[in-house]
């Protein structure tokens, strides 16, 4: 017998790795399928936090931030920033952007409406309480 992997023999362990991990595949897709819809957020949506996503997505918030992580890394995670700072301090925050100090990247004021800077409140609100496994791994993201 050669050293070597016979045609038939590759073929096999083609048809079987194909196969092996198309069954894995299949398996991986229905425990996701079982396991989201127990960690999903999706009764707490209301007209508030509808709209503070529509606000997020029209100021284009994720060109900065990151949410969940997803976006971009230019400014702080804000999956959690609910929990960690309060909505008293989002809303102050936002509003006194620009900050203008030197060195120091600068969020741009959008001159939010008080109901606003609610609504946009609402869906950080909502956001930190998606059961995202114990992701960020530290309260600070």
């Amino acid at each position: 017998m050669s050293g070597g992997l016979s045609t038939s023999m590759a073929r096999n362990v083609f048809y079987g790795g194909t196969a092996f991990f198309a069954f894995l595949f299949i398996a991986l897709t229905v425990d996701t399928n079982r396991t989201l819809p127990k960690r999903d957020n999706s009764a707490n949506i209301t007209p508030a936090v509808a709209h503070g996503k529509k606000l997020w997505e029209t100021n284009n918030c994720i060109g900065c931030h990151s949410l969940l992580g997803e976006g971009a890394y230019f400014a702080p995670e804000l999956g959690n920033v609910y929990k960690r700072r309060g909505p008293e301090f989002i809303k102050a925050w936002i509003k006194g952007q620009p900050t203008g100090a030197p060195g120091r990247r600068q969020m741009p004021n959008f001159h939010l409406s008080d109901k606003d800077l609610d609504d946009m409140v609402e869906f950080l609100k909502y956001s930190s309480e998606i059961n995202t496994a114990k992701w960020p791994p530290n309260i600070e993201g």
